[in-house]
């Protein structure tokens, strides 16, 4: 791939944020899976892309147009789900202002930008606690014990974020703020 890889997403708050990771931690500890310490917890709203150093500046502007017109809203997160038999994570409720906020931006990348997913993916949104480096013989264990937890969280999403691959993880490279100027 050419350029840099970047991908969009939600971060829950700082609170969490951190209660997740301590899931994360304990996958990694208990289930031998740690893939997904490699990035913060967060929902994804655009996959990852290659894009050029010398075009960073138009996907800024480009983000934050986009952000500048959507309005801020309360996310759920409930409880556990999974993607058998080898993905863990929290559950994120379903909310049409946030199906709504990765439709309009698929939308807006695919139109300002040139940017494409694959569409043979339909949005799920999650936030991961045990990645594809889970094995599926663990995999019983570990559902049976993220199965049991009762998780029930509720935050604002007050912006968007992009993340960028540094060689190892996943590192917040700017964050975008849910102005509301949108008609």
């Amino acid at each position: 791939m050419d350029g840099r890889l970047f991908f969009i997403a939600v971060l829950p708050d700082e609170s969490i944020q951190a209660e997740v990771t301590a899931f994360k931690l304990y996958a990694a500890r208990h289930f031998r899976s740690s893939g997904a310490l490699r990035s913060p917890p967060h929902i994804t709203l655009f996959p990852p892309f290659s894009w050029a150093p010398e075009k960073l500046e138009l996907l800024d502007s480009c983000l934050r147009g986009f952000a500048g017109l959507e309005k801020p809203f309360l996310q759920e997160l409930r409880n556990f789900n999974c993607f058998q038999p080898r993905v863990i994570f929290v559950d994120v409720a379903h909310n049409e202002a946030l199906w709504g906020l990765q439709a309009r931006l698929e939308e807006c990348l695919k139109t300002e930008l040139g940017l494409e997913t694959d569409n043979s993916r339909e949005f799920h949104p999650h936030v991961t606690v045990a990645f594809k480096d889970l094995k599926r013989q663990v995999f019983p264990e570990a559902w049976a014990h993220f199965s049991g937890i009762a998780f029930e969280r509720q935050f604002e999403v007050r912006d968007i974020s992009l993340l960028e691959h540094n060689g190892r993880q996943w590192e917040v490279a700017g964050r975008y703020g849910l102005e509301g100027k949108g008609g």
